[in-house]
């Protein structure tokens, strides 16, 4: 399993390949929201935002989010590993449950050329 420092550090790693991105990646990473990553082996959420073609942390909260971001994950933390070392698809993980993505559906428009 996963720890958090792991987790975190995953997510350091996604928002420098976003940053690093180019063409739809990069226009998809350059939304301004809200975003909540809830790790739920861990139950704990890292929450933020996604600005200017970065994942800002800005807290640690232990348990689910407590208030909606406008994108919002959950998975485990295996899963954020896995995926952000490209050993786990996303749109695979996406479309069989084991990763969640909730967002409005322009914001989804957008985020699906991250899948």
């Amino acid at each position: 399993m996963a720890t958090m420092a792991e987790c975190r550090s995953a997510l350091d790693r996604l928002s420098d390949n976003l940053a690093g991105a180019d063409g739809d990646v990069r226009s998809a990473a350059a939304l301004d929201r809200s975003l909540s990553c809830h790790i739920k082996d861990l139950d704990i959420t890292f929450t933020g935002r996604l600005a200017g073609g970065r994942i800002q942390v800005l807290d640690t909260l232990e348990g689910p989010p407590p208030e909606k971001a406008e994108i919002r994950l959950a998975m485990t933390g295996d899963d954020l590993v896995a995926m952000v070392n490209g050993e786990l698809n996303f749109a695979k993980a996406w479309g069989s449950g084991r990763v969640r993505l909730e967002a409005g559906f322009r914001d989804l428009l957008k985020l699906r050329s991250l899948l």
